[in-house]
């Protein structure tokens, strides 16, 4: 039996109607009427009535319904089962990682887990949160370190992902300094600019979620220039160190350039965004090697007085 047979058969048992099931299923209806027929041969028995229009389901056609369901069921969940079990004795530990942390706070995490924790062989994953938070949900990779906090929630959030805090950071308005040391742009508490448009994040990021949800601009200027947008933290800050106008930059990133006065900061202390560094688990199985690593984190999590 051919599996697409069961999308055929349920596009008819659906519509009633040979010429409307073959267009949903993209063919012609004589190439259609074929493939039902191919069907009901393979099974031996009629699962239509045609002599009456809508065409209807025969006692042996209702039956088949049921079980066509509970079979297009079973292969939509055969891939996610099949990982399932290739994870199950896989030691290497599959992550992914926004590309503000890949490059500040994910190698010092994991080698300070080394120094708690048995860490097998890990691969890593730098993309965008949008695309993180993807693959995590299609089972690709088993764990995402991202930014979060907790006024703003996203799609993990709605799939009912476990989330573990394992460190925190901070977004900070910052500035390209004017020869007197002094920010050449200012941020007001509102996250508009007066003198510039704010430097922006695209709607993948994480970090503009964020700030779209707890700083929406609502300055005259902002409103009235277009500002640069980009996906990525640390493009944010080359043009912010280019005096190319303000930026929320996580401290991560630009604590080493405002200690060196490269970058200053832009608004008040208070205008800082608290933020989570989280590890959050993909709701798929994840096998023995990864489970024993999210047991190993939560441990040094409690530990270092983080909250889960």
């Amino acid at each position: 039996m051919n599996f697409s047979w069961l999308e055929d058969f349920t596009a008819l048992a659906a519509s009633g109607n040979f010429s409307r099931a073959a267009t949903a299923r993209h063919m012609t209806q004589p190439a259609f009427s074929r493939r039902v027929r191919a069907l009901e041969q393979w099974l031996g028995v009629e699962l239509f009535d045609r002599g009456c229009q809508p065409v209807r389901l025969t006692e042996a056609g209702h039956w088949f319904l049921r079980t066509a369901r509970e079979l297009q069921l079973q292969v939509e969940r055969l891939p996610a089962e099949a990982r399932a079990v290739a994870q199950a004795g896989a030691t290497t530990l599959r992550f992914a990682a926004t590309h503000a942390l890949s490059f500040t706070f994910v190698p010092r995490w994991l080698h300070g887990m080394e120094a708690r924790a048995p860490v097998g062989p890990v691969q890593l994953v730098s993309d965008v949160q949008q695309r993180c938070e993807e693959l995590l949900l299609l089972g690709q990779v088993q764990f995402l370190l991202c930014h979060g906090h907790r006024q703003v929630r996203g799609p993990l959030d709605e799939a009912g992902c476990s989330t573990l805090v394992v460190g925190s950071d901070r977004l900070i308005p910052v500035s390209a300094p004017d020869p007197r040391g002094r920010p050449l742009h200012r941020v007001a508490p509102d996250g508009s600019c007066a003198s510039a448009a704010p430097l922006g994040y695209s709607s993948e990021s994480g970090l503009g979620r964020i700030l779209r949800e707890l700083r929406p601009a609502r300055g005259s200027h902002a409103r009235a220039a277009r500002p640069l947008t980009a996906h990525l933290a640390s493009v944010l800050r080359s043009m912010a160190l280019d005096g190319r106008g303000p930026a929320w930059l996580p401290g991560l990133l630009v604590d080493d350039d405002l200690a060196a006065g490269r970058l200053v900061r832009a608004g008040a202390p208070e205008d800082s965004i608290e933020l989570e560094l989280r590890l959050v688990r993909s709701p798929a199985p994840l096998g023995t090697a990864a489970d024993a690593f999210w047991s190993a984190a939560r441990r040094v999590a409690a530990d270092t007085g983080a909250r889960a």
